[in-house]
């Protein structure tokens, strides 16, 4: 019988690893892992304090394949960690940088897409679209005051800096999350 077919049954993929909790703690760690390994993928954004990283994606798919307890544990742990020194932030920077309000947004991003994950957001190219965009704009509501205040600027000039130019890198992790997620799903339940 396949996961889905499982009446009231709420799963994301981490569930169907064996374990208990000494697999959560490794998902959790891995998840933090992947989240910094991504960071380190960067590209410069001409005029703005913040790169484009792989980070989001990582976090976006980190939550939705562990579950938002999980999900949100691993990017807490990702932050936490990252502040305190382990130079897993972009550049294989630590402590506070002008971006450092969307990995806050990360936890809440990993908790909220763990969440609809849970609920079936992540099984059909749609639902995981719709998924990963309230993830992003869950890091946006983090990221942009952040940037304002680190960078001393208006909310229009924050959303020129820290949104604008990374919509279309969002629109592209997104449909990679829409056909990754979805066709995981189709591979589990054929087994």
């Amino acid at each position: 019988m396949s996961v889905l077919a499982v009446p009231g049954r709420r799963a994301v993929l981490a569930d169907l690893v064996p374990g208990a909790l000494a697999r959560d703690i490794a998902l959790v760690v891995a998840g933090a892992g992947l989240t910094g390994l991504a960071a380190q993928v960067a590209l410069p954004v001409p005029g703005s304090p913040v790169p484009l990283t792989g980070q989001t994606f990582a976090a976006l798919l980190v939550g939705a394949a562990l579950g938002w307890q999980r999900g949100g544990a691993s990017m807490v742990l990702y932050l936490v960690a990252g502040v305190a020194g382990v130079p897993w932030f972009q550049g294989g920077s630590s402590g506070t940088p002008a971006s450092l309000g969307y990995v806050v947004g990360f936890v809440f991003a990993g908790a909220l897409v763990g969440h609809l994950a849970a609920r079936g957001g992540d099984r059909t190219p749609l639902r995981t679209a719709g998924t990963m965009a309230v993830g992003n704009l869950a890091i946006y509501a983090c990221g942009v005051p952040w940037l304002m205040a680190a960078a001393g600027v208006g909310f229009g000039k924050a959303l020129q800096l820290g949104v604008t130019p990374f919509l279309l890198g969002d629109a592209v992790k997104i449909a990679l999350a829409a056909g990754l997620l979805p066709a995981t799903w189709a591979l589990v339940n054929r087994k």
